[in-house]
């Protein structure tokens, strides 16, 4: 959202080159994007406007490190979010504050980016200096934002920058790097910060539910279960378990390389004193969803490195799921409820809580951009599926964060998915915002801090317990509640 791309010496990203190469539809670059850089006030004034209770944002690494390097310092840079930072707390809206959202500086990935590790003491450093300049202030820091996409689609399928096609190589790496990064920036600010700021530090991890095609099929159950552990637990099981990988993601890959005649993939291995240092390095489990999957097994004896191929698995889609504009969002609101039990039964129990980090679907530029009902109605079922969650499955959910305040630039779809709650006129120089119903809408939730009673009990649906998911329990109590 916020353009300035190379304004006061900001550095140049990885999502800048990729932009500017071509690589975005229509060659839409965020060189402007919602030009919030400049509209600091007015994008509060619409936080204000809502209602909102919190904000989270990111900072972007190369506008205040413009070459990734503390030596590099902006005081430009510095100086805005600090002045984002200081008009959220005049609002009594508390920040929210993303380290790493995708956006690395350039001049890093030339030198090998996440599959160099001299980059975890980098990154630590770069945390370091936002603890010690914004933490008076901010009470809650996200290491990074959803690393499955950064390992995936950066480094294996290469639809994101910097459009490297390594799956069975550099997508592991790259998450152990990240891994690795972020429970330093942990112990950092625990060692340093925590006793004077008292804040909080997490990770934000995406995850689709994979519900079995066939729920009679063992095979397909399994298929379900791997596909969980390798996107999911392929992060949170190191933080929030025991400092490593899943057994069943460790004895998958090697499974596959034994059925090969060189490894499609190579999972790297923590020492016994990383494992120590990585495990339990989360104040709250940050979770992102959208959408779930049908999955099956898909028996096959390829020595290809694809994901698909290493976790031995086919998704499908259930015709009646209706569709969004997002070819890979479809709406399957009790998706997000069976989520959340798994997350807490797996990985946080009553130890940690959950935040709801990331949930929306976008519109299509060219529609009726103000009068989305389907966005208003995907929120209603899936903030619904979360209440069900809290209070029929006691799970501690205490946030729900919508995606997102307003439109904006979208990766590799740039302009063409609309996430917001208010429009942006792209076309308009002065990057017009105008309110969407679902904002109004989205108002009257958090003025209600939740649902009326009669909605928590409506389309509740049947619940399979998975044999093989030992977490998915019986979840037939019936409390009555608000969200937190």
């Amino acid at each position: 959202v916020e353009g300035g791309w190379a304004e006061d010496g900001k550095g140049e990203s990885i999502w800048d080159w990729f932009g500017q190469q071509g690589h975005v539809h229509m060659n839409q670059t965020a060189n402007v994007a919602c030009d919030s850089y400049h509209k600091i006030d007015y994008d509060v004034y619409l936080l204000r406007g809502l209602q909102s209770k919190l904000y989270k944002f990111s900072i972007s690494w190369p506008r205040i490190f413009p070459t990734g390097i503390r030596n590099s310092f902006s005081p430009q840079g510095v100086n805005y979010y600090n002045k984002l930072i200081n008009r959220l707390l005049d609002s009594n809206i508390e920040p929210m504050v993303t380290l790493f959202h995708w956006d690395l500086p350039q001049t890093l990935q030339d030198l090998g980016g996440w599959q160099n590790e001299s980059i975890i003491d980098t990154f630590a450093d770069y945390a370091d200096f936002c603890f010690a300049t914004f933490g008076d202030r901010v009470k809650f820091w996200i290491t990074f934002h959803e690393p499955w996409v950064i390992s995936y689609a950066g480094y294996g399928t290469g639809q994101h920058p910097p459009g490297i096609t390594d799956p069975g190589v550099a997508s592991y790496k790259v998450a152990h790097s990240i891994i690795k990064a972020h429970a330093k920036a942990w112990h950092l600010y625990d060692d340093r910060y925590r006793s004077q700021q008292h804040g909080k530090v997490g990770i934000v991890l995406n995850s689709d539910w994979a519900e079995p095609k066939t729920p009679t099929s063992s095979e397909d159950v399994k298929a379900a279960e791997r596909y969980m552990h390798f996107m999911l637990g392929w992060f949170a099981h190191p933080i929030f378990v025991n400092g490593d990988y899943p057994d069943i993601l460790k004895s998958q890959i090697q499974q596959k390389n034994q059925q090969c005649s060189i490894p499609v993939a190579i999972l790297p291995s923590f020492s016994e004193e990383e494992k120590s240092i990585v495990k339990g390095t989360a104040d709250f489990f940050g979770l992102s969803h959208y959408t779930s999957r049908l999955i099956s097994t898909a028996v096959n004896d390829t020595c290809i490195p694809a994901y698909e191929n290493v976790v031995n698995f086919s998704q499908h889609v259930d015709p009646s799921w209706p569709q969004t504009a997002s070819s890979w969002i479809r709406v399957v609101p009790w998706g997000l409820r069976r989520l959340l039990k798994f997350v807490s039964q797996e990985y946080t129990g009553t130890r940690i809580p959950i935040y709801i980090a990331g949930n929306g679907v976008p519109t299509e530029d060219g529609g009726d951009v103000i009068n989305d009902t389907k966005r208003m109605d995907y929120f209603r079922l899936y903030i619904n599926e979360a209440l069900k969650a809290i209070k029929l499955d006691a799970v501690d959910v205490q946030t729900y964060i919508a995606r997102s305040l307003i439109d904006g630039f979208e990766g590799p779809m740039g302009y063409s998915q609309l996430f917001g709650l208010h429009h942006v006129n792209f076309e308009d120089g002065n990057r017009q915002r105008t309110p969407k119903e679902s904002a109004y809408f989205f108002s009257s939730v958090i003025e209600n801090n939740g649902f009326p009673k009669e909605l928590l009990y409506a389309h509740l649906p049947f619940l399979f317990i998975y044999p093989s998911f030992p977490s998915l329990m019986p979840c037939w109590l019936m409390l009555l509640g608000w969200i937190y």
